[in-house]
């Protein structure tokens, strides 16, 4: 289960590294998107998030509810960004900086509050 629960990590932080990537791709464009980059990896983010706690409890280990149900929310709403502004040409710069923000605040979430 450690090597399962080791390849969970790598893959949540590789779904962090391409949201981020795809966001600071997007910084400097005159019109930021949201990229299908940006998209992917705020879905596997989430997805081996959940997997991850699943995982802990299925082994018996202890889960603390408070931050990951927090993090879950912070998840869950960057994706719900993403995937309604996948649609459009162009998001404005607000925005843009609100799901770079976010995905900072995730992985903040992620190891800083323990």
């Amino acid at each position: 289960m450690q090597v399962a629960h080791q390849v969970l990590v790598l893959a949540h932080l590789i779904g962090f590294a391409a949201l981020l990537g795809g966001v600071l791709s997007q910084g400097r464009a005159g019109q930021p998107e949201v990229t299908g980059t940006m998209l992917w990896g705020g879905c596997v983010e989430l997805a081996t998030g959940v997997a991850l706690v699943v995982l802990t409890v299925v082994t018996g280990g202890p889960v603390d509810w408070g931050p990951a149900t927090v993090k879950l929310v912070t998840t869950l709403f960057l994706v719900l960004l993403l995937v309604r502004n996948r649609r459009f040409l162009s998001i404005p710069r607000g925005l843009w900086a609100l799901i770079g923000g976010l995905a900072l605040v995730s992985a903040g979430l992620s190891v800083l509050w323990q």
